[in-house]
């Protein structure tokens, strides 16, 4: 099988049913990332959340939902279900929501994205089966689409979710 990586860029989504294709998004600190696997349709998707709540501009998330994980989650969900993937089979899976050094904390937007995504997916029934969150350390998460595999690599260091 020939391995094609896609890029999921800050506040991007991207969906595939493609089993070769691997999702990839880099670089989440505190933003939040969130994958979402259906293992029997063969459909999953991947999204880079960067802040929690549209409100704070509604004109930007009107332009790019994905940039909140408000607007971008519920979206990411409708697009896999869009898809064929079915809401009681669906894995979800989270990384991020880190509190990098240079924050001290006082915004607190990893934790707040955090807050946000498990409210949103409680209310759609949808269980987190695995996370790697929090800290301070930034974090590269794939998604094989043919296995549902998703993968953390932080620091050097790779490990299965």
């Amino acid at each position: 099988m020939r391995c094609v990586q896609i890029t999921v860029g800050i506040s991007e989504m991207k969906v595939s049913d493609k089993a070769d294709d691997v999702l990839v998004t880099y670089s989440l600190g505190s933003c939040v990332g969130l994958a979402l696997h259906d293992p029997a349709r063969g459909v999953g998707g991947l999204i880079h959340c960067m802040l929690p709540l549209s409100r704070i501009d509604p004109a930007k998330a009107k332009a790019n939902p994905m940039m909140f994980t408000d607007t971008g989650v519920p979206q990411l969900i409708q697009t896999v279900l869009d898809m064929g993937a079915v809401r009681k089979r669906l894995v979800a899976k989270v990384a991020g929501a880190a509190a990098p050094l240079q924050d001290n904390g006082v915004f607190k937007i990893g934790e707040r994205n955090y807050v946000v995504l498990r409210k949103i997916l409680w209310k759609n029934d949808i269980l987190i089966a695995s996370e790697e969150v929090g800290g301070t350390a930034a974090r590269t998460m794939y998604l094989e689409i043919g296995t549902g595999k998703t993968r953390i690599r932080s620091g050097g260091v790779e490990k299965e979710l």
